[in-house]
This record gives structure tokens, C-alpha cells and sequence, in this order.
């Protein structure tokens, strides 16, 4: 079965209806957690709003079929044609906004998973206990954004799981496990060391798997490989914290302290896809880390990237994309006295302490205006970010669910990224600039279309990143949209005036500039790709960076 097949099996699978989603998730509720049914029953009106506003929203910016011509012109227009649109105009049952197409039965299904479950994340109590170190605070502040994607109105489809797996497995977890399974030696593409992993047979090497994805996949889908002894299943289990992208999970420190994440296939639908991982991610990953760490280093700005180092890829070609797993380093021990980091995707969230949200508590210790604010941010994110895209034609995926920026004295301070599996590599310019990179035969992440690699980072860090940004301060300080990204348009000019001076000039740059500054730029249509069912979809929308 295609992964496209799975995801059409597990849309007939899920309820049709939000009535049925609902009617499911109380049945479920209530035989195994009884006491979250009030709030679980009180969430559901705000979770409907919250996924039909994402969802009407992306109608409109999209042109899909009449929500644009329906759409009254009331509620807020933002840069990049994002709309929200008035409260009055999204409908209690965000369903209906696709009027019954029977082309979008696949992402209705989606929609009302996503909007129980976000119901169910709104019931559950925020799991308590203090960080011990940064990882965990980034953790903790992970745990803030309950409504996941900022954009994409499945932020909370998680096809695939019950209302036990959420409650066992789903980012309000305080913990779930890893299991082990012994590999033959033979079988295995790479290979995994952590002191806290157990020890394999003579002949075999271990590797983690996700508990569910033990219990629900490998152990039944490849029951032949475990009769033969291909496979063998290790005793013990390791207590593990999910994140939001709940196939990567925190590891318990090491004997040194240091923190790890291991990053497990899990073959459930999130958001827009299905979170297995492929062969070539689990052998590109290390390579990739120790290129980005060489090209951060020669950078100007490459002191304000904290990249988190892939640094062991291991999969069972066997079982395809169902057990693989990838090891990340940490955040630990490597910030300075005072530095805070929070991801990005916690930004637009609400602060329990203050009820605002943490970028307005950001922008209110920060020392100058919010305008400057955004100018400082844009300092930090763009300039390593484009001139690696054209001295080298690596476009990183700067979303803000993959970034977390750190704050020092009340300013950004400087940028993690994490996971580079989404990024996008231009062959041309990868060799023009020398670089020779083994990539695992047939990887995505590699093309030979200049425009696919800009539109990866001018959706990412512009679009999605920067944009909300300043959609939240338009909000919280009555931010002047038009004049932050006059801002940001001031440092992506000087970014590419640097690139277009001096000895080491790049042709390339002038090309680079006049894309990401041209009237039109190219939107990632979350909802046309789920329509489309797949594969990455754009969308024409207006750049708020062109100057006529």
C-alpha cells in the first residue's frame, strides 16, 4: 500500500461528520478518561472556530472555489493576502465551508479529526513539573501552542490514532516510551549509539521505535521478519517527552548531561502528512548537519545559528518507511547565562502568567518599539538564510514550528534550527560553490529548479515565519504592518547588496533579490495540496516586500 493509499484508508476510516467525530471521541472519553468529558464537551465551539477560521481563511487566500467571491471584505487583510476573517462569518461546523464537494471528502475527514482533537487538547491539563535545563523549557513552552500549525487548519489531524493513542502519546503527555528492537546487521542502513539504548545481540544492532508505532505497525506488519529472527524484540523501554512533531521525541540526559532527541518513524497522518521517515532522511541527515555547521562557520552571521547536529541516521529497507529512526543532538550547555529559547511556533501563544501572548511579553521587555522589534528579528532570521540559499543554493525550511529563536537582554539573540529534512538543494549551485554532496540516491531534497528552492525559503521565512510575526503585533502593539515590512524589505536589500559587491560578487543574487521583491510570490496552498492529495501545491499571492 502507497502512502497516498494509507491516507485515503484512514480518511474512510475517520468519521465523516463533526457530529460523529464528536460522538466518537465522548464515546471514547468516556470509558477511558470520564473526567475530561465536561471540558472536552466546553472546548468544542472554540475548537470549531479556531479550525474553521484557519480553514475559511485559507479559502479565500487560495481562490478556492466561491470563498473568495462569498468572502464580504469584513475581518482583517493581511501581507501575503492572509485574511481572518470576521468570527461572525465562520460557521459552527467548519464542514460546511467545502459545500459538500465530493472531491474534499478526504480532507473533510481530516478537518473534523483535527477539530475533536484539538478539543480534546484544550480539555487536558498542561502536564506540571519545572524545566531542568533548555531543552525541557523549550519543551515547556512547546506545550503553550495547542492549536499547532499557525496556518494549516489540520494542526491537530491525527489520523491514524485513537482516543487512547492521544492520551497516551499526543504533545499534552507528560511521557511516553520508546521501545527496542534488535536488527540483523545485515538489514540495517546506518546505525544508532546512546548510552541509555540497551545492548543488541552478537550479530545485531539495536533501534528505537516509537511505543505505538511497535504496537500498531512493525509488530503485526512485519510479523515474517520477527518469526525468522530478522527482528527481535528487545526487553525494557525508555521514558521519553514528545514535542509538537510527536515522531521526535527528548531523551532522559545522558551520563554527561547532554540532551538527545531521536527522531522515530510514526506512521500516523499529521497535518498534511503521513510521519514515517524515509531511508534517504535517516542517511542524509548526518551529512547535511556537518556541511550546514562548515557553510554556518564562514558565514558573517553564522554565530547566531545554533544548528541541531543529525548526528546518526539507521532504517530497515525491509520495512520501508516504518522503522527508522535519526539522533539529534540537544540544546544542552550551549547557551549563555540568561539566553531563553523558545520555538517559534509558541510565540503566537498565549502565556498562562500574563494572558497575552509570549511575543507580546517579548516585545514588552524588549528596550525599543515593536517596529524595531521586527527589524532586530529579521536581523537574526534572514541574512544567514539568504546568502546560504545563493552563495550555495541551500534553502533551509525556517517555518516556525523547525526554528527556535533565543533571547538575550530582551533581543534575539540567536536562531536554532532544527531538522533538515525539509530543505531544498539546488544542484547547480551546490557544484558552482564546490560542494560535492553524496546525497542517498532519489532524495527529495534535491532539485534543479531555482524557483523551487526560493519559494522553500521565501514561504518559510517570509511567509509563514515573519508574517506571523507581525500579523501577532499588529495585534498586541498596534504594529504598522505596512511600515515592518518596509523594515524587513531594508534588510533584504542589504543581504543582497552585500552579495552583489566586492571580489566574491554573486550573479546569482540579483535573481535571488528580484524574486523574493516581485510583485507576485508563490503562497504554499496548504488546502489546494490536501485536495490535490499530493505533493507541495503554490498559489500566486501579493508581496508586501515589492515596491512599485
Amino acid at each position: 500500500m502507497t502512502t497516498a493509499q494509507r491516507g485515503h484508508h484512514l480518511c474512510e476510516l475517520a468519521p465523516a461528520t463533526l457530529r460523529d467525530a464528536v460522538a466518537h471521541t465522548t464515546a471514547g472519553l468516556g470509558a477511558v478518561a470520564p473526567e475530561l468529558l465536561p471540558a472536552f464537551r466546553d472546548a468544542i465551539p472554540e475548537a470549531a472556530r479556531t479550525v474553521g477560521t484557519r480553514l475559511l481563511g485559507a479559502l479565500i487566500r487560495e481562490d478556492i472555489g466561491d470563498a473568495r467571491a462569498r468572502y464580504t471584505g469584513r475581518g482583517t487583510r493581511h501581507a501575503f493576502d492572509r485574511v481572518e476573517p470576521d468570527p461572525e462569518e465562520v460557521p459552527d461546523d467548519p464542514v460546511t465551508l467545502l459545500d459538500g464537494d465530493p472531491g474534499a471528502w478526504g480532507l473533510a475527514a481530516e478537518i473534523v479529526d483535527a477539530t475533536a482533537n484539538l478539543a480534546v487538547a484544550f480539555a487536558r491539563p498542561r502536564p506540571a513539573g519545572r524545566p531542568t535545563d533548555a531543552d525541557e523549557t523549550a519543551l515547556a513552552y512547546e506545550r503553550l501552542a495547542i492549536t499547532g500549525h499557525n496556518l494549516h487548519p489540520c494542526g491537530r489531524t491525527r489520523l491514524g490514532w485513537d482516543v487512547p493513542d492521544l492520551l497516551a502519546h499526543d504533545l499534552e503527555t507528560p511521557g511516553t516510551t520508546l521501545r527496542f528492537v534488535a536488527v540483523r546487521r545485515d538489514l540495517l542502513t546506518g546505525e544508532l549509539h546512546h548510552p541509555g539504548f540497551p545492548e543488541a545481540p552478537r550479530g545485531y544492532a539495536v533501534q528505537p521505535v516509537h511505543a505505538w508505532q511497535w504496537d500498531a505497525i512493525v509488530r503485526h506488519r512485519y510479523a515474517g521478519l520477527l518469526d525468522d529472527g530478522a527482528l527481535r524484540p528487545l526487553d525494557g523501554e525508555m521514558p521519553v517527552h514528545p514535542t509538537a512533531a510527536l515522531r521526535t521525541v527528548l531523551l532522559p540526559p545522558g551520563p554527561d548531561g547532554a540532551r538527545h532527541y531521536v527522531k522515530v518513524s510514526l506512521d500516523i497522518q499529521v497535518t498534511s502528512t503521513r510521519r514515517s521517515i524515509s531511508v534517504a532522511s535517516t542517511q542524509n541527515g548526518p551529512i547535511l548537519s556537518e556541511l550546514l555547521h562548515r557553510l554556518a562557520g564562514d558565514d558573517p552571521d553564522g554565530h547566531r545559528l545554533l544548528l541541531l547536529a543529525e548526528t546518526a541516521g539507521a532504517a530497515v529497507p525491509a520495512a520501508g518507511r516504518d522503522l527508522a529512526a535519526i539522533l539529534r543532538r540537544g540544546i544542552d550547555h550551549r547557551l549563555a547565562d540568561g539566553e531563553t529559547v523558545i520555538p517559534g511556533s509558541a510565540l503566537a501563544a498565549t502565556d498562562p502568567a500574563t494572558g497575552r501572548t509570549v511575543l507580546a511579553g517579548l516585545v514588552d521587555a524588549y528596550p525599543q518599539d515593536a517596529l524595531d522589534f521586527v527589524e532586530d528579528y529579521a536581523r537574526l532570521l534572514l541574512p544567514p538564510l539568504l546568502r546560504l540559499a545563493t552563495r550555495h543554493g541551500i534553502a533551509l525550511e525556517a517555518h516556525l514550528q523547525n526554528c527556535l529563536p533565543t533571547f538575550l537582554g530582551g533581543r534575539p539573540h540567536r536562531l536554532v534550527l532544527r531538522d533538515f529534512a525539509g530543505l531544498r538543494l539546488h544542484r547547480p549551485r551546490l557544484a558552482a560553490s564546490g560542494i560535492d554532496l553524496p546525497l542517498w540516491p532519489g532524495s527529495v531534497t534535491a532539485t534543479d529548479d531555482e524557483d523551487t528552492m526560493r519559494a522553500k525559503i521565501g514561504y518559510t521565512a517570509l511567509q509563514a515565519h515573519l508574517g506571523e510575526i507581525v500579523v501577532q503585533l499588529t495585534r498586541s502593539h498596534a504594529l504598522d504592518e505596512a511600515a515592518a515590512w518596509r523594515r524587513v524589505r531594508g534588510v533584504v536589500d542589504e543581504v543582497y547588496d552585500g552579495l552583489l559587491s566586492g571580489p566574491r560578487a554573486l550573479p546569482a543574487a540579483a535573481a535571488d533579490h528580484a524574486a523574493l521583491t516581485a510583485p507576485l510570490v508563490p503562497h504554499k496552498a496548504l488546502v489546494r495540496m490536501r485536495l490535490a492529495g499530493a505533493g507541495d501545491v503554490h498559489h500566486p499571492v501579493r508581496n508586501p516586500l515589492h515596491v512599485p
